[in-house]
């Protein structure tokens, strides 16, 4: 089901998105990235990316896991603190799928597929098409592809945008929608998406380099993807939706020869994500991940590298329970990395494994000693306030939790639990109610809070604010379905 829908999502983005770039230096960049102001306005752009990600959190295997997005949010923000033209908030996120592929679209929202992290050798090399998949938002090319498509249908941009949300919602109704528009034109859309991939080279290049990566990684990847995909009768969904031709990577290539090269250290981070997605979400068993794990580390001699095979083991050993070879292993990397939540994460959960509730809590509040606030650590905590059976300390931090990452699940999953697990039947049918709402079904939010209203004491605050927000969700519905 998820292929299925994740497939129809990719081709109805990539018939719209794919985006080039141009040379690194400011000056050769034309000035090309408002064109698409009498399309869609800004606002209007971000309106349709939420609507988008909500259906996307319904439809696709979104990873919902708290320190690999930290690392991937990490990564873009890196980058998009040295883009140009930025006119909107950035968002990344994880899917898990082991094709490789990356889409962006409206509102910052930017795609990995988890199958990326497999191919991809070093950070330069994730970074660059991290770098690729911001310069398809900066230079708003899903925005002016739609502008040339409808200068070529009678279809309006609202319909070609509300084409795109049924493709996402519903993939035969959206793909046909979008079929139509784009017939008699798609030589032309097929030009202008080579023209934008390689637009989004030029400017992901850019931003690569001034963000300290490897420029030569760019070129790297696209050939080892063409090569080894060269005479492939089914080629991965990026090669689909972000076709290597020749002389795109070869533009890559000699733009990176102009410039000197990086000699960058292995990233502790991203190897530990790489490990992580392995050993939890390529759907490996025991024995193939353990198997992965030994010939990986006959190749290497790379102590980070090395370090996040030891971590790929031990996640394996924790996930099957096998505790005292997790807990030799996580010791070993706690003494040499004390401070990453890669590993902090990890040992919560070996404490939490052997009902070791004060050391886990003691370990995760020192760590927020040095990095206050920081969501990982505390979604841990929470967590482990939730396996303690300590209800009201985790119910007030779940509460200032979901405060603030408003868009995180996990917060509002944990909160769920916790008023369940306390007998607040309301507050466990509101914390669902977020959930529904994140996921766009909002008839279903509207359902869980009006419940969550009648149970609650008769004109009480708590009932005045579910009443509030009952309010807010049937104007939010109003307003999705309106896109469409």
């Amino acid at each position: 089901m998820f292929k299925r829908t994740q497939s129809a999502l990719c081709l109805a983005l990539s018939c719209l998105i794919a985006a080039p770039s141009t040379s690194f230096a400011s000056n050769e960049l034309p000035d090309i990235g408002t064109a698409a102001g009498g399309t869609l306005s800004i606002n209007q752009e971000n309106v349709y990316g939420d609507a988008y990600m909500r259906i996307i959190r319904a439809s696709q295997p979104v990873i919902g896991d708290p320190v690999l997005n930290e690392y991937v949010e990490s990564l873009g923000f890196k980058l998009v603190a040295n883009a140009d033209d930025v006119k909107t908030p950035f968002h990344f996120f994880l899917i898990r799928d082991r094709n490789i592929n990356a889409f962006a679209f409206f509102g910052g929202y930017v795609a990995l597929h988890s199958g990326l992290f497999l191919h991809s050798q070093s950070e330069s090399e994730l970074a660059s098409v991290v770098a690729h998949e911001i310069a398809h938002v900066t230079q708003r090319h899903l925005a002016r592809s739609m502008e040339d498509q409808a200068r070529r249908t009678p279809l309006t941009i609202a319909a070609l945008a509300g084409s795109l949300l049924l493709a996402i919602a519903a993939p035969e109704a959206g793909i046909a929608a979008l079929t139509a528009t784009q017939a008699g034109s798609m030589q032309a859309q097929i030009n202008y998406t080579r023209s934008n991939e390689k637009e989004a080279d030029r400017f992901g290049m850019s931003t690569l380099v001034k963000a300290g990566f490897d420029p030569a990684a760019m070129p790297r990847f696209f050939s080892r993807l063409a090569d080894q995909y060269r005479y492939a009768s089914t080629p991965p969904a990026f090669l689909l939706t972000h076709p290597l031709p020749e002389d795109r990577i070869s533009d890559s290539r000699a733009r990176a020869e102009k410039l000197s090269p990086v000699k960058l250290p292995a990233s502790t981070n991203f190897h530990f994500a790489k490990a992580r997605i392995i050993a939890r979400y390529v759907g490996l068993d025991q024995n193939a991940a353990l198997d992965w794990v030994g010939r990986t580390t006959k190749k290497t001699t790379n102590k980070e590298v090395l370090a996040s095979l030891d971590y790929a083991k031990a996640l394996v050993y924790l996930d099957n329970k096998q505790i005292d070879e997790a807990d030799t292993i996580l010791m070993k990397l706690f003494d040499i990395y004390p401070n990453n939540n890669f590993i902090l994460d990890a040992l919560s959960d070996l404490h939490i494994a052997k009902e070791q509730f004060a050391q886990a809590e003691k370990l995760l509040e020192d760590s927020l000693v040095l990095k206050p606030n920081n969501p990982v650590l505390l979604i841990n905590l929470a967590n482990v306030h939730v396996e303690a059976q300590q209800y009201d300390v985790a119910q007030r931090m779940l509460q200032r939790f979901t405060h603030e990452w408003s868009n995180d699940s996990n917060g509002w999953s944990l909160l769920s639990k916790t008023e369940a697990a306390m007998g607040n039947t309301s507050g466990e049918l509101a914390a669902r109610g977020e959930i529904y709402a994140l996921r766009a079904n909002w008839n279903k939010a509207i359902q869980v809070y009006t419940q969550a209203s009648q149970i609650a004491e008769l004109g009480s605050l708590e009932q005045a604010r579910y009443d509030a927000r009952i309010d807010q969700l049937l104007v939010q519905r109003d307003r999705f379905m309106a896109l469409q």
